[in-house]
């Protein structure tokens, strides 16, 4: 339990989508720290005891539940919440799946796969997969946000203009969030927390991992925000810097197809450098890989990277 917190929201104070009118779980004042008990993104149905069976058994009404949310007092249209992110408190035990008909190869990896993964929840010491494999460990929330003003319960899959399902690997602790505020008392809500994520989560899953997180809520006011923004004082890839990258590209006139080649060949890479199957290679890029944009100014071609931290397999 945080003892700077002056609130905290159970693990069954939660919701599957975003909607304005949702009754708000507390009433907080700006400048109050939270503790948040949040789910994975299963919402509590794939565990340490998880099979192929209990994937295929997946009740997707049930997915990315967000814990809140709060009101916060004299929050209003075109205010900006300012979100610090102070602490995560990991569970120890992740899981990272492919799901028939989502992920950025979807089309090539059809069947389930899933691998679970046990950590050190207090050392964050790189986690096992297979043999010989060991992925840093990162924190972060995958989906954080406010309600939107439009009427409705909203799909918490989709990121939008006031956060959402954002799976941006950078949001740990220590960084600091800005989202524009569309309603009135805010109504903000966090969840999907990861133990590790590459930039893209290319599979659609990252370590999809149980946590506690506690933050800080503050306003700006009028601050007239158009979408989310961050601030990050550390560096952000030194847990996987240490031994460099390998590195695959996609080249063509459609980003699209670029990041998906470049991904593509870098499962190939994996497969035949360390004898991993091809739908393990995949998930293992969607916990540690990241995609960049190399360059998007020669017309009429633009260049697509994947980096995978050599570390791994160190």
């Amino acid at each position: 339990m945080c003892i700077a917190c002056t609130h905290t929201i159970h693990r069954a104070q939660h919701n599957f989508g975003w909607n304005k009118d949702f009754e708000p779980a507390i009433v907080a004042k700006p400048g109050e720290t939270i503790h948040f008990e949040c789910l994975d993104s299963s919402g509590g149905q794939l565990g340490q005891d998880a099979t192929l069976e209990t994937l295929n058994n997946l009740d997707f009404g049930k997915i990315n539940p967000v814990s809140g949310p709060i009101y916060v007092e004299g929050a209003m249209p075109d205010d900006a919440l300012k979100v610090t992110l102070r602490k995560f408190i990991p569970s120890g035990v992740g899981w990272t799946a492919n799901i028939p008909g989502f992920g950025l190869l979807a089309d090539q990896f059809k069947d389930p796969a899933l691998h679970v993964w046990s950590y050190d929840a207090n050392s964050m010491t790189p986690a096992l997969y297979g043999p010989g494999g060991r992925v840093p460990l990162k924190p972060f929330a995958g989906t954080i946000g406010v309600a939107p003003a439009e009427p409705g319960t909203h799909s918490v899959v989709p990121p939008r203009r006031v956060g959402g399902n954002l799976d941006i690997r950078d949001l740990t602790a220590g960084v600091t969030l800005y989202l524009p505020i569309e309603v009135e008392g805010a109504l903000f809500s966090i969840g999907d927390t990861h133990a590790a994520q590459g930039d893209g989560e290319v599979c659609g899953t990252a370590i999809e991992s149980q946590m506690n997180v506690e933050a800080t809520i503050e306003l700006v006011k009028d601050a007239k925000l158009q979408s989310p923004r961050f601030t990050v004082t550390e560096p952000v890839t030194r847990h996987l810097d240490g031994m460099g990258y390998e590195v695959t590209t996609g080249i063509g006139p459609d980003l699209m197809t670029g990041a998906r080649e470049s991904v593509m060949r870098m499962v190939d890479l994996l497969t035949a450098e360390h004898g991993m199957s091809a739908v393990d290679a995949y998930m293992l890029c969607s916990v540690c890989g990241d995609l960049r944009i190399s360059e998007i100014v020669d017309a009429p071609n633009w260049v697509v990277s994947f980096y995978f931290p050599r570390i791994v397999f160190a």
